[in-house]
This record gives C-alpha cells, sequence and structure tokens, in this order.
C-alpha cells in the first residue's frame, strides 16, 4: 500500500492548497474517513482535513462495539437496528482483524425493568433483524445455567438471562485503516490542519475553505465543488464560523468508560447492566488486554475538547458494578484508566439523553456546506454513501453520471480481508520470527494487522512488537506524535497499568529515528505524554 506518513502530510498540505478538489471534507473521524473512502471509490477528487490527530475526538472514544443497539429495540427504532446488524455483518467481512465476535449476555433480575420473556421476545426480534445471519442465535439461560457462564454474577433475585451476539472493535484504527484506503485511491488528507474561514460568492455560496495548520500557524485556502462537515459534536462550532445565524442542531451528551485488569474479573462473556434508575446501560466488555466498562449517558453544553472524567463519573459506573458483581469488591484503586467523549446526537425533542435517537441527519445550508450529524459507528460506510448521494443529487448530471455508486463492502486494504487475516493466522507459526519477538507478540500482531504482520516483520526487523507499531503507526497512519500513538494506536494507556511509561524510552527512539526529531524534541514530547497521562487521570486526585 502507498505510505501515509509525516512526509506524505506535508506533500499532501501543498496540494491541499493547489488542486483543485470535487469534495473537501472537514473532519477526520470515522464519518469523514468513510466519505472519503466512498467519494474516491467513485473516482471524485478528494481532500480531508482534521484539526487535530485523526479519530482524536469521539470516534476514538466511543464504546469500541459494532452492534445494532439492543436498547434501541425499546426505542422503537426498528430501522436503525436493521441497518446496523446488517452493516455488522459486512464489517465482519471487511475488517476481521478489528471487528471481532463477542457473546453479550443481559442479566435479568426480579427489579429489572424488562421481565425475562419480554427480553426473550427482544432477542427473537433481534435475531430477525439481522436476517439471522449473527455468528450465533441467542440464548434463554436459567439462573444456574447463568451463574454457570458468568459466577462472579450476583445470584440473589436473578430471574435468569438472555445471551447474544455482537461484537467488539478497535474504533481509532478503523478510522485510520478507513482513511488508508481512501489514500489508495487518491485522497489527498491531513492531520493538524483546522478550518478557520471561508469566502463566498455574491449568491453567499462557499468558494473555498481557509486552513491553518496547527504544526506551522501558515494559513492557505482550499477549493472545491462541493464541502461537507463531518467534525461531530463541532458541528454548530463550525457551522457558526460559516454562518452567524446559525441555528444549533446538536444535543451533546458526555459519556465516560473505565479499564480494568482482565484477571480481576472473570468475564468470559460481555455482559449488559441496566441502570436501574434511569433507561441507560452500562456494558461490561472482555478485550484482548482489559476490561472496559461503561458508558455513562448526561447532556453536555461545553466545548467537546473540555470533556473530562470525573469522580461522580467514576462512582456511577462502580455503583452499577458493584451491584452486579458484589463479590469482586471493585474500587477506584483497581481502574487502570479512563476516558470520556462527546456523543454528538442530534436534538430530537426527547425527553433524556437516553431517548435521544442516534439516527444521523444530512442537510445542506443556505451557504451550500452540506452536514452530517448524529448516527452510529456500526453504519459508518452507510452513512458515507448517503452523505455522497445527497451531495450529488444537487450536481450536474454529468458528475452523477461521473460519479456513480462502487462497492465499499469490500476488504479496506489487501492484507484485511477474512481471506487474508485466515492465512495470515493459519501461517504465522510458519513466519521467520526475530528474537526480539516473543510468540504470544507475534499473535497480537497477527490479530491486530492481519496479513500485513508479516510485511512488519520485514520492514522493521529487530524490533520489539510496541517498537514494529510505532514505525507502523508513523509510516502508515500519519502518527507524529507519542501521545497520539500511545492513547490510539495502541491500547496501552488504557490497558497498562504503568500506561507505557516504561517503554517511553525505546519507543520515543523510534520517533526520533523515523521524523528526525533533534534531543530537545524528544524530550519534549516525552513530556507531553508524562502530562497527558497526568491529566486524563486527573480524577484520580479529586
Amino acid at each position: 500500500m502507498k505510505k501515509f506518513s509525516f512526509r506524505e502530510r506535508q506533500k499532501n498540505i501543498k496540494d491541499l492548497e493547489t488542486k483543485n478538489f470535487d469534495l473537501f471534507i472537514i473532519g477526520g473521524g470515522i464519518n469523514g474517513a468513510g466519505v472519503a473512502r466512498d467519494a474516491s471509490l467513485r473516482g471524485m477528487k478528494v481532500g480531508l482535513i482534521e484539526s487535530q490527530d485523526f479519530a482524536a475526538g469521539t470516534s476514538s472514544r466511543s464504546s469500541k462495539l459494532i452492534h445494532g443497539g439492543i436498547r434501541y429495540l425499546e426505542n422503537m427504532e426498528f430501522k436503525l437496528v436493521f441497518e446496523a446488524l446488517n452493516e455488522r455483518t459486512k464489517l465482519f467481512e471487511m475488517t476481521p482483524h478489528l471487528v471481532h465476535h463477542l457473546r453479550f449476555m443481559i442479566p435479568i433480575y426480579k427489579s429489572s425493568r424488562v421481565s425475562l420473556w419480554k427480553m426473550g421476545l427482544g432477542m427473537w426480534l433481534y435475531d430477525m433483524l439481522a436476517l439471522f445471519q449473527a455468528p450465533e442465535m441467542h440464548e434463554t439461560l436459567s439462573p444456574t445455567e447463568a451463574l454457570h457462564r458468568m459466577p462472579s454474577l450476583r445470584d440473589a433475585d436473578l430471574v435468569g438471562a438472555c445471551v447474544y451476539s455482537d461484537a467488539y472493535m478497535d474504533d481509532a484504527r478503523l478510522v485510520y485503516e478507513t482513511l488508508r484506503s481512501a489514500n489508495e485511491k487518491g485522497a489527498t488528507c491531513a492531520n493538524y490542519v483546522k478550518a478557520i474561514g471561508a469566502d463566498f460568492d455574491d449568491n453567499q455560496k462557499i468558494q473555498r475553505v481557509l486552513c491553518e495548520d496547527q504544526l506551522t500557524q501558515r494559513k492557505f485556502y482550499v477549493r472545491a465543488k462541493h464541502f461537507v462537515s463531518c467534525v461531530g459534536p463541532w458541528t454548530d462550532q463550525l457551522a457558526e464560523n460559516f454562518d452567524p445565524k446559525w441555528k444549533k442542531v446538536l444535543r451533546p451528551t458526555k459519556g465516560i468508560h473505565i479499564t480494568l485488569p482482565r484477571h480481576r474479573l472473570k468475564m468470559e462473556n460481555a455482559v449488559v447492566m441496566g441502570a436501574e434508575k434511569s433507561d441507560r446501560i452500562v456494558f461490561g466488555i472482555p478485550r484482548h488486554e482489559m476490561l472496559l466498562f461503561g458508558t455513562t449517558d448526561t447532556d453536555y453544553q461545553e466545548s467537546p475538547e473540555k470533556v473530562s472524567v470525573t469522580s461522580e463519573d467514576v462512582r456511577y459506573l462502580l455503583e452499577i458494578i458493584g451491584a452486579y458483581f458484589p463479590g469482586a469488591k471493585i474500587t477506584e484503586q483497581d481502574i487502570i484508566s479512563s476516558y470520556a467523549g462527546v456523543r454528538p446526537l442530534v436534538y430530537d425533542g426527547a425527553s433524556t439523553e437516553g431517548k435521544t435517537s442516534r439516527e444521523h441527519v444530512i442537510f445542506k445550508d443556505g451557504h451550500h456546506v452540506h452536514y452530517v450529524a448524529g448516527g452510529k459507528y456500526t453504519t459508518y460506510r452507510l452513512i458515507a454513501d448517503q452523505v455522497v448521494e445527497f451531495i450529488l443529487k444537487g450536481s450536474s448530471i454529468e458528475e452523477q453520471v461521473a460519479f456513480k455508486r462502487k462497492n465499499t463492502a469490500v476488504p479496506l486494504n489487501e492484507f484485511t480481508g477474512t481471506e487474508e487475516c485466515g492465512a495470515a493466522f493459519a501461517a504465522f507459526d510458519r513466519w521467520k520470527k526475530p528474537a526480539a519477538l516473543s510468540l504470544p507478540d507475534l499473535h497480537l500482531l497477527v490479530e491486530r494487522y492481519g496479513l500485513e504482520a508479516e510485511q512488519m516483520l520485514k520492514d522493521f526487523p529487530a524490533k520489539t512488537a510496541l517498537e514494529m507499531e510505532a514505525a507502523q503507526a508513523i509510516q502508515h497512519t500519519m502518527c507524529l506524535n507519542l501521545v497520539d500513538f500511545y492513547s490510539r494506536r495502541v491500547p496501552t494507556f488504557l490497558a497498562d497499568s504503568a500506561h507505557g511509561l516504561s517503554s517511553l524510552d525505546s519507543v520515543g527512539l523510534i520517533f526520533q529515528e523515523h521524523l528526525g526529531w533533534p534531543k530537545e524534541k524528544l524530550e519534549l514530547e516525552k513530556q507531553n505524554y508524562r502530562e497527558y497521562v497526568q491529566r486524563e487521570l486527573m480524577w484520580k486526585k479529586n
């Protein structure tokens, strides 16, 4: 595949300034990446900028699930669930190294809002909306069977449990892989470039967007036929830059997650826990590296970059975990890490945050800027198709013919289809393994990168697994600093009790080697990461 690195970023910024694009995308989260890939596959000349690192906002702060949304059945959002479940099936095929099947258990107690028989009906509906293509059909368990599956579960007043299939995934890396695919098809993408203004013609139609390189503070214009905003919770802020009369469309909500060591709770299945005083649910998700618990759901009115985890947020999650797993006696001291994000929900007049729909909306303002807001991670590919189709409806017949639909339900790259990942798993024990790499480390690389792991062994020999991942992140995901690496490219900040600080020197040398940092820059970047860890876990000091 083509490289997608710091050097390409410099070239791409020059191209953004000098070329005329068919479509210019503002926002490098999952929706922006999906739109870039869809449009590029159609043959459009695509430009994309992200004001921070790719996936730095909501797209790396999700519950990391690919799911239909069992809770949305209660809100009667059958269309949303149907779309999501069918997209889930496609993502299993497109990205088997990032999307992994997982069984979910819903324990039902005498005090639960939904009875066992009613939940069972919901399970049948869930499987039916998936067209019975889930990896496994649902089950209904007796209390004894449920406790056998999950021994640490509270047994008092347990009526039974339902078990169903969904998936967990690596959210940020799904963004990077999608952007790499768009880059392969010619999209011109750059992170740390912010849209700060625009020029309009006599009819107040946008002609070009004023951008600023956040690393050099140099300003330049980007010209395009069509402009689309995919900035998630920053939608209203960006729109106000273009239109002082803008009326807000979002109802942002805050969600937080915490992580625990895998050994702290025996969980082979994920667990769906009801927050009994509300219509919210909290997931407990076993991953390769950790246990992930979340999320909260509260209205949030501040700027999205200010979102943070508070002691009150943590207590809320611990209270729910304690109600379901009282014998485990989980406390704040058990928590490895935490993160907070803002969901860009579209205001629909719902009475509570939990009742607010996760449906997306696509619309155009008076300046001919297109916006996508809301939506679910699982349906990003479908959203992207709808965005490009919406834009083309207002275009010339020539454009509609030239840029007709292409099949985007294909593997994101040559290494990562089901067949390729299967070949990687079948053959990795026969690969030539560097001395610095253990067999578990090699297995980890195969799970994360599919057949590309073999290429990494050739490109970055004599390195540890983490050092290989650092080199790969720099060369192929436009990773520019240590904070971006540890917090998004790998799960180290969330899963490692030391948050990667013990490997900071060796990984820092990889960045210095590839990015040409002088010693002073290296030390500054290491200090930036130490401060990031302290800042993100500030609630522990309160």
